[in-house]
């Protein structure tokens, strides 16, 4: 299964996130559950993904993009 990220497709961490496929509804926080909105820290955390994992759609939906400055 080839996921691909619905938007910001030069972020290598939004690859990375893709190319968990099925896994990408685990990553991240919340580390309680999986699905849902999910975050994802990036830039050795100065930041996060917040973003849709969907397995039926085969897509990760990258929702938004927060930076710590």
């Amino acid at each position: 299964m080839g996921y691909r990220p619905a938007s910001w497709r030069k972020s290598s961490d939004a690859t990375e996130l893709a190319a968990l496929g099925h896994d990408a509804v685990k990553v991240g926080r919340p580390l309680d559950r999986e699905g849902g909105l999910r975050e994802f820290d990036i830039m050795g955390g100065r930041g996060f993904i917040s973003f849709l994992a969907v397995p039926r759609h085969e897509c990760v939906y990258v929702c938004n993009v927060t930076w710590y400055g």
